[in-house]
């Protein structure tokens, strides 16, 4: 993995916090709106860590795939990523 690690791995552990803490909400049968609310912000974070990943890997991997004349499927799969990406949006 090209991106930074320690922040990669603080969001998304910072995520699996809230998910634990919105299992324990679902069980302490909190008011939706409650859960909702820290629902999205989970989301949020592992979308900033998912930026993070595509972002160094696009300045990576691509941009060297894009210094060669040979066809590479990492082009392909960014795209395929950040349209996936996209959709959850």
């Amino acid at each position: 993995m090209k991106a930074d690690r320690e922040s990669v791995t603080r969001k998304v552990r910072i995520a699996k916090g809230q998910l634990e803490g919105i299992l324990r909400m679902i069980d302490e049968d909190r008011y939706c709106i409650d859960i909702a609310t820290q629902l999205m912000a989970a989301s949020s974070i592992i979308r900033k860590a998912t930026k993070e990943v595509l972002e160094a890997h696009i300045r990576s991997c691509v941009s060297e795939s894009l210094q060669t004349d040979e066809p590479d499927p990492k082009i392909e799969e960014a795209l395929s990523t950040l349209e996936r990406m996209i959709d959850l949006g």
